[in-house]
């Protein structure tokens, strides 16, 4: 039987093997190592003959059934799960990457993953450029030492949307490696990979996981050879090792995934919908769809702390995709690395608040949010 829909695959993947003692869930295996029955055994493993797990950093059946889980989602042919989402993005860009190139970014990212390529590669002989990817003007910024273009859509956290198949084409044609971080859609909204790229990387801590409980990260391909490149020439030698108890988290988050990002991205639109009709906000940015809001409010920096200490039941958090609303300060929290005219430049201002909605009623939030803004 073969498995189309988005909801099944997340239950069950589209493999046919049998889960260990026909178990229901997939079983955890805490274990760091694994045995051979004879050293001939072991030389199969080591040398990739034999699909034999030798030791955790590299391969486990928990991780390995994750990871799978992950590549028929995003209709890739293999992924490698890491320890972080930070750990995915870095490992993913260091192995695309050498001395002299030049990465090609959209300017507004998570801020993190901004620092590791306007700090970090640098230092590495590594030269990111930093240009609008919404219209492809950003071609005349491509030289010969262009390797790689990344970016986020829909951007954190002005939610601007980037067109992958444009930017993936336009790539192609100077044989650039396209890297799209689909965190804030998930595979439910969008398959980057279908769409052209190359590499799709998640911070699975988000709506993958979906219940805060779990720090993860997943880089997707469809270039198998370039899969076990990243697993074992980078996930394994920079460390950056999921648990299996994490994996079997993970596993567990994906088989709702569908069902909340339907509610997330409900939610989401009535809270935007309540926020534009608002007049202590100035501006609402959502994208029509998804799970998370951000909006400028007047009154700038202060009428934002003020907002955000009076709620009561919205949780201040820099994260998202949990099943709490959460809610965020861009400019002091996530993005704080950056200076004002940075913040100028990429269109972020003081008073910017970004919202995470979560799975409960909407009215609920609403009303919180409603609270907190009469206090103003």
């Amino acid at each position: 039987m073969e498995i189309k829909h988005f909801e099944t695959i997340s239950i069950h993947g589209n493999r046919k093997d049998k889960n260990p003692e026909n178990a229901l869930n997939y079983p955890i295996f805490q274990t760091s190592t694994f045995t051979f029955n004879s050293v001939d055994d072991a030389e199969k493993a080591f040398s990739f003959e034999s699909s034999d797990y030798v030791y955790t950093r590299g391969n486990n059946p928990t991780i390995k059934q994750f990871e799978d889980r992950m590549s028929d989602l995003e209709e890739g042919s293999g992924a490698v799960a890491f320890s972080s989402g930070m750990g995915a993005i870095s490992s993913t860009l260091f192995s695309l990457l050498k001395p002299n190139d030049q990465v090609i970014a959209h300017p507004v990212l998570y801020g993190s993953s901004y620092n590791v390529l306007n700090t970090l590669l640098p230092k590495y002989g590594v030269k990111t450029v930093f240009t609008n990817l919404t219209t492809d003007v950003f071609e005349s910024k491509i030289t010969k030492d262009t390797k790689v273009i990344y970016f986020e859509t829909p951007v954190n956290p002005t939610l601007d949307i980037i067109d992958i198949k444009m930017v993936s084409n336009i790539a192609k044609k100077y044989g650039i490696k396209v890297v799209v971080d689909n965190t804030f859609a998930t595979p439910y909204f969008q398959k980057p990979l279908t769409l052209g790229a190359d590499v799709v990387v998640h911070s699975a801590t988000k709506y993958i996981g979906g219940h805060g409980d779990v720090v993860a990260g997943v880089a997707i391909a469809k270039d198998i050879d370039y899969i076990n490149s990243l697993k074992f020439n980078y996930m394994c030698e920079f460390g950056s090792v999921l648990s299996p108890f994490n994996a079997w988290l993970l596993l567990r988050g994906l088989k709702t995934l569908g069902l909340r990002v339907r509610v997330h991205s409900e939610n989401g639109e009535k809270i935007a919908q309540y926020l534009k009709n608002h007049e202590l906000v100035e501006r609402v940015f959502y994208p029509n769809q998804g799970g998370i809001v951000s909006f400028e409010l007047k009154g700038g920096f202060e009428k934002a702390k003020q907002l955000l200490n009076s709620l009561k039941m919205i949780k201040i958090a820099v994260s998202l995709g949990d099943t709490e609303t959460l809610i965020e300060h861009p400019a002091s929290m996530t993005h704080r690395s950056l200076s004002k005219e940075q913040l100028k430049a990429f269109n972020l201002t003081e008073n910017m608040i970004r919202i995470s909605a979560g799975l409960e009623h909407y009215e609920d939030i609403i009303l919180d949010l409603d609270n907190a803004l009469k206090t103003l």
